[in-house]
């Protein structure tokens, strides 16, 4: 049977659910998972619930803060004493970035951003968005183990716990690498809400907004749905919101359960990082925008009027 470890990225001792998501498709798997740093008992036991059978927790100098020659170096040498066949991490931004640095340490190949995947015996079997999602291709390797696998979040869905993993833990003490550049400082962001890559329901706002001073009409709808609020690019260029906000492809990709488009015309950039939502609403005047052939429910009609209606009514519901 393979081998696989999954990265497990964490905030203050908080794991992200992308991890979750990869554990429980690989349920019928012996997997184990790797942290840097400590994280909190409630987190471990939660790595368990979901099949981790050894939790790995690497320290050392270096890793204090993420870098990624650090963090590479780091789980390199656990993949080499280890022996793992298969490495899966979140396709975050620290995913996007380590990963690859991995692939190239081994001479291995890499598959990014799957949605989908499946194990024929030991053979993987992935599923990735190609062309800005307009259509779907089938991913496979042809050799060079160890693979790495980076994972949209929110693209599989959660599962319920097995509750069959030991959920050992062990503490590795790593050396890593000379540095070449250091996190200094890391700002909190001034919003409690979710990433957006990793929000499970996003509000979207676009050019019929007009402007950010209307934008608490957004976040009021957001704060009822306990959602996190996007933005199209053209609100973006505008300078009507920050790029942190932006959803799209040179925006941030998104996956979640619910997504509501707001003033968005539906531009082929801007369904590109949205179109693998689950349930889409689009909210719009025009009844021949684009962002409608892509929407599970279409509200013909102006923001300003529908927005707080319905902000009103699930306020009611929930």
């Amino acid at each position: 049977m393979a081998k696989i470890l999954v990265f497990t990225e964490h905030n203050n001792g908080n794991i992200k659910n992308v991890a979750l998501e990869i554990l429980g498709r690989l349920s019928s798997h012996q997997v184990d998972v790797c942290v840097v740093g400590d994280i909190g008992s409630e987190s471990e036991k939660k790595l368990a619930e979901y099949g981790a059978i050894n939790i790995h927790v690497v320290k050392g100098s270096h890793l204090e803060k993420y870098s990624p020659e650090g963090y590479a170096d780091s789980l390199k040498k656990l993949i080499e004493t280890n022996g793992y066949d298969f490495v899966f991490s979140g396709s975050t931004s620290m995913g996007k970035d380590v990963m690859p640095r991995l692939a190239g340490m081994f001479g291995a190949g890499m598959i990014s951003e799957v949605v989908n995947f499946s194990f024929e015996g030991e053979q993987f079997k992935g599923i990735r968005p190609m062309f800005a999602g307009k259509c779907l291709a089938q991913v496979e390797f042809l050799g060079g183990k160890p693979h790495f696998i980076t994972v949209r979040p929110n693209a599989l869905g959660m599962s319920d716990p097995t509750n069959k993993g030991a959920g050992k833990k062990n503490d590795i003490a790593a050396i890593a690498c000379e540095i070449k550049a250091i996190i200094k400082d890391m700002v909190k962001s001034k919003s409690d809400r979710p990433d957006l890559t990793e929000a499970n329901i996003i509000v979207s706002a676009g050019r019929g907004l007009k402007s950010k001073d209307n934008f608490p009409i957004i976040n009021a709808l957001a704060d009822v749905l306990g959602a996190t609020v996007g933005a199209s690019r053209a609100l973006v260029d505008a300078g009507e919101a920050p790029h942190s906000m932006q959803v799209g492809q040179t925006g941030k990709v998104v996956s979640p359960s619910l997504y509501i488009a707001c003033g968005i015309s539906g531009a082929i950039q801007h369904l590109a990082g949205m179109r693998t939502s689950k349930i889409i609403v689009a909210i719009n005047t025009d009844p021949q925008a684009p962002i409608f052939e892509k929407a599970d429910y279409g509200i013909v009609g102006d923001l300003f009027k529908v927005v707080p209606a319905l902000t009103e009514e699930l306020k009611k519901i929930l």
